[in-house]
């Protein structure tokens, strides 16, 4: 038990871990961008609020706060009280609009590119997919309440062995194609081959239709490890690589897509950071190439998220900067105030909230309260 107990627990601080660094990647792309470019900064900071620990070094004040859900980068543009002259040609705000464009832009470049290595890394360090596990089927880890997943009645360790009588073999490929399947039936009844604690089961899964695609609220997952063989070639690794960030970026703007456009339907789906660590603590006791996608996947969203056009977020800033230039002057000070602080009150509501629904859902706190 204990053994169990620790597992969990190097599960948990691993996802802590990959989620800190993919932050820090994403807060020093704007920071590296803009001292390339000889911008002055003030500040990078890692989560906020008040500081946990800090310490200035090159007349920056580097910072860990106390509120985890993110960080900035700050400049002397936003100090009122900055000895600094508002005409020095080196503040942020002086300097052209394509070199600001550039300094907002390179926290969604660094996630990007972060993916993208990772996945590289990925064929090189543990190997190519071979598309097969030891153990077929699809593990079922997480289930949404209220979802068409939880109507038919599935749980979380339960393994999804057929669908419509077809076998499923194993590994990403074996969950690529189930999950293709049922985007492919909206309002359609599935059957599901399951096995739960060594019983087999038959299921009628019915998938929501969301923007046509069907939609079970479930998350899905190799069944077991997956079986790995070395890359064939320097080249191999990256061809993959390629494929799979462009798949995975794809799928992800999909999301936020269907999300836009059919929220009432999909809002009950989001998730928020404790899900996402519920979700990283599980893929790390699987280990091999588990880990490098799920730090490849959270990155392009982390990327994507912030390419939205909402204060705070990179997009909000790139659409002001936009106005600005179709403008000819900036846009007054008070109505950019006005937008990033509802912007502040929206997303850390939405961000306690999430943390809410989710720690809700973990399964000691069901139990707790009896469920």
């Amino acid at each position: 038990m204990e053994s169990l107990r620790s597992l969990a627990d190097m599960g948990v601080l691993t996802a802590l871990a990959i989620l800190a660094g993919l932050i820090v990647v994403h807060e020093s792309g704007h920071f590296l961008a803009a001292r390339w470019q000889g911008i002055r900064v003030s500040g990078f900071s890692i989560g906020f609020g008040p500081a946990l620990l800090q310490w200035r070094r090159g007349g920056v004040l580097y910072a860990l706060r106390a509120i985890p859900l993110g960080g900035f980068v700050s400049f002397p543009d936003d100090d009122d009280d900055s000895p600094i002259p508002a005409s020095d040609p080196d503040l942020l705000r002086n300097r052209p609009l394509p070199q600001r464009a550039l300094v907002i832009a390179a926290g969604v470049l660094a996630n990007l590119l972060l993916a993208w290595t990772v996945l590289v890394a990925q064929g090189f360090v543990v190997g190519i997919p071979s598309g097969f596990s030891a153990t077929p089927g699809v593990l079922v880890a997480v289930v949404q309440s209220g979802q068409p997943a939880e109507a038919a009645g599935l749980e979380p360790g339960d393994r999804i062995l057929a669908l419509e009588g077809h076998k499923l073999a194993g590994g990403q490929q074996a969950v690529a194609e189930l999950v293709d399947r049922i985007r492919q039936a909206p309002g359609q009844s599935l059957r599901l081959d399951i096995e739960r604690g060594g019983q087999p089961l038959n299921l009628a899964l019915s998938p929501n239709s969301v923007g046509g695609i069907g939609r079970i609220g479930a998350q899905l997952q190799p069944n077991g490890i997956e079986a790995l063989r070395p890359a064939r070639g320097p080249l191999e690794p990256i061809r993959r690589a390629n494929r799979d960030f462009v798949a995975l970026t794809r799928r992800t703007v999909e999301g936020f897509v269907t999300l836009i456009t059919h929220f009432g339907e999909t809002a009950g789906q989001v998730s928020g950071p404790v899900k996402i660590v519920e979700m990283g603590a599980s893929l790390a006791k699987q280990g091999g190439g588990s880990l490098f996608l799920f730090t490849a996947l959270i990155s392009i969203n982390l990327a994507v998220l912030n390419a939205l056009p909402l204060p705070l977020l990179d997009g909000g800033q790139m659409a002001l900067l936009l106005l600005e230039g179709l403008r000819g002057r900036p846009l007054p000070e008070r109505f950019q105030m006005a937008f990033f602080q509802s912007g502040f009150v929206f997303l850390v509501g939405l961000s306690l909230l999430l943390i809410v629904k989710d720690t809700s859902q973990l399964p000691v706190v069901q139990q707790l309260l009896g469920r």
